[in-house]
C-alpha cells in the first residue's frame, strides 16, 4: 500500500500516478455526491466517472499531463504519447483507463467508500459569519425571511427583532410586555409577522411600522408554533391545549380546530402545497392533516420521547422530525412509515430542516453543537460549534447558502 503519509520529497512513486486530484465545481460535488455511493453499490464507480465527465487535455512545460474533467481536473505523469493515445480511443477505453489508475492506486473499496464521504463533507463548508446582539434573555426561534436578506426572532425578553442579514444590524423591533414569545416568522411576501407566546395570543404585526395588526384568540394555554402558508392566506398554530387552529389572515376568523393529540403540540407546519399540516407532540407523534377538511391523515409512530419538530421537505415527499430521544427520523409523506434513523452521540435534539436541494439536512441539539448530515448516507459531514448554551432553533436561507441559529445564550449567529 502507499503511504500518503510519507512526506520523504524522493518518494516519486507517489507523484507517478499514484495521487489523482479533483477540484470539482460546486455542481459535480453535488451530483457526485448523491450518486456516488449508488455507483459503488452496482459497481458502476468507474463507468460514472467516464460517462459522466467529459475529459479533455493539456500539457505544461513540465512532464506532466494534466486532464480536465468537465470544470474538474486531475494530472498524471504518464508520458504524454501514451496519453495522447488513450484520448483519442472511444468511451470504452477511457474507462480501462481509469480503472488501471485505480489498481495502480491499490485503492481499496473501503477507502472509495472514505472517499465519498470526504466528498460530500466538502461540497459545502460552512463557516461563523457573524454574533448578531440584543436579545436579554433566551432567543426561542430564528427564521429567514423568503428573499434572504432579513431574519426574524422571537425570545422571552418580550420582543421579536428584525435584522438586516448582510450588515447584522438591528432593523425593527416588536414588544409586548408580560409575553414571552415562543416563535415568529415572515408572511410569504415579508410584509408581515406573525408571532405566538405563552400568553395564549397569536398577534400580527406590520414590518414597516412595526406596529400590531391584529390579535388572534382561540387557544386556552401558551401557543407554541405557527407558520404562514404558501400563498399567505392562513396561519396554522399550535398549542400546549394539545390542539391546533386554522385562522385566515385577512379576517382573522378561525377556521378550523383540529384535535387528535394526547399532549401539547410543539411544532406545526403547512405541506409546500398547503394542503396538508405536519404536527408534532409531546405524546411522542407526528400527524399528518388534511387542511380542508382537517381530518387526521396518517399518524407516524416510532419516536420514543417527546417530539419537538416535523417539517416536510422541499418536494413534500418527507418529513424530517427530531426527538428527546436524540433521534432525528426521516419519514414517507405517502406511505407514512420510517425510513431512516439518523442518531450519534449528541443529547437531546431541538431543531432539524432540510436544506433546498434535499441532499442534505441541519439539526441543533442540547449539546450546544450544530450538524450537518447527508441524506443518502446518514452520516454527519459536518459540526458547527461556536454557543455557549443550548441551542433553540436553526434555520437555512432559501438559496441554501447561510445557516441562522439562536440560543439559550441570548445570540444569533448566522453560518455560511
Amino acid at each position: 500500500m502507499i503511504n500518503l503519509n510519507d512526506k520523504n520529497p524522493n518518494t516519486n512513486r507517489i507523484i507517478h500516478c499514484s495521487i489523482i486530484i479533483f477540484f470539482f465545481s460546486m455542481e459535480k460535488i453535488r451530483l457526485f455526491a448523491k450518486q456516488t455511493n449508488e455507483m459503488i453499490e452496482s459497481n458502476n464507480f468507474l463507468t460514472f466517472l467516464a460517462e459522466k465527465l467529459t475529459i479533455k487535455k493539456k500539457r505544461n512545460k513540465s512532464s506532466k499531463t494534466f486532464f480536465f474533467l468537465d470544470q474538474s481536473i486531475f494530472y498524471t505523469n504518464k508520458s504524454s504519447e501514451a496519453m495522447d493515445r488513450s484520448c483519442s480511443q472511444s468511451e470504452k477505453q477511457i474507462k480501462l483507463i481509469i480503472e488501471n489508475w485505480l489498481r495502480i492506486l491499490n485503492i481499496r473499496l473501503g477507502w472509495i467508500n472514505d472517499f465519498n464521504k470526504f466528498v460530500i463533507k466538502y461540497a459545502k463548508y460552512f463557516k461563523l459569519l457573524k454574533i448578531l446582539r440584543g436579545h436579554k434573555d433566551t432567543i426561542n426561534s430564528v427564521i429567514f425571511s423568503s428573499d434572504g436578506r432579513k431574519i426574524v426572532s422571537s425570545a422571552s425578553d418580550e420582543t421579536v427583532r428584525i435584522w438586516d442579514v448582510e450588515s447584522g444590524k438591528q432593523i425593527q423591533i416588536f414588544i409586548e410586555h408580560s409575553s414571552l414569545f415562543n416563535a415568529a416568522e415572515f408572511s410569504p411576501d415579508g410584509r408581515i409577522i406573525v408571532s405566538c407566546s405563552e400568553n395564549k395570543i397569536i398577534q400580527l404585526w406590520d414590518m414597516e411600522s412595526g406596529k400590531e395588526i391584529m390579535k388572534l384568540k382561540g387557544h386556552s394555554s401558551a401557543v407554541w408554533d405557527v407558520n404562514f402558508s404558501l400563498d399567505g392566506k392562513y396561519i396554522v398554530s399550535s398549542s400546549s391545549d394539545k390542539t391546533i387552529k386554522l385562522w385566515d389572515v385577512n379576517s382573522g376568523e378561525q377556521l378550523q380546530t383540529m384535535i387528535g393529540h394526547s399532549s401539547g403540540v410543539t411544532s406545526v407546519q403547512f405541506s409546500p402545497d398547503s394542503q396538508m399540516i405536519a404536527s408534532a407532540s409531546h405524546d411522542k407523534t407526528i400527524v399528518l392533516w388534511d387542511v380542508k377538511t382537517g381530518t387526521r391523515l396518517k399518524e407516524l409512530n416510532g419516536h420514543f420521547g417527546l417530539v419537538l419538530r416535523a417539517k416536510f421537505s422541499f418536494d413534500g415527499q418527507y418529513i424530517i422530525s427530531c426527538s428527546w430521544d436524540k433521534t432525528i427520523r426521516i419519514w414517507s409523506v405517502k406511505s407514512g412509515k420510517e425510513l431512516k434513523i439518523l442518531k450519534e452521540n449528541f443529547e437531546k435534539v431541538r431543531d432539524v430542516s432540510y436544506f433546498p436541494d434535499g441532499q442534505t439536512i441541519v439539526s441543533c441539539s442540547w449539546d450546544k453543537n450544530i450538524s450537518l448530515w447527508d441524506v443518502k448516507s446518514g452520516t454527519e459531514i459536518q459540526k458547527l460549534e461556536g454557543h455557549d448554551e443550548r441551542i433553540t432553533c436553526v434555520n437555512i436561507s432559501p438559496d441554501g447558502d447561510k445557516i441562522v441559529s439562536s440560543s439559550v445564550d441570548c445570540t444569533i449567529r448566522i453560518w455560511g
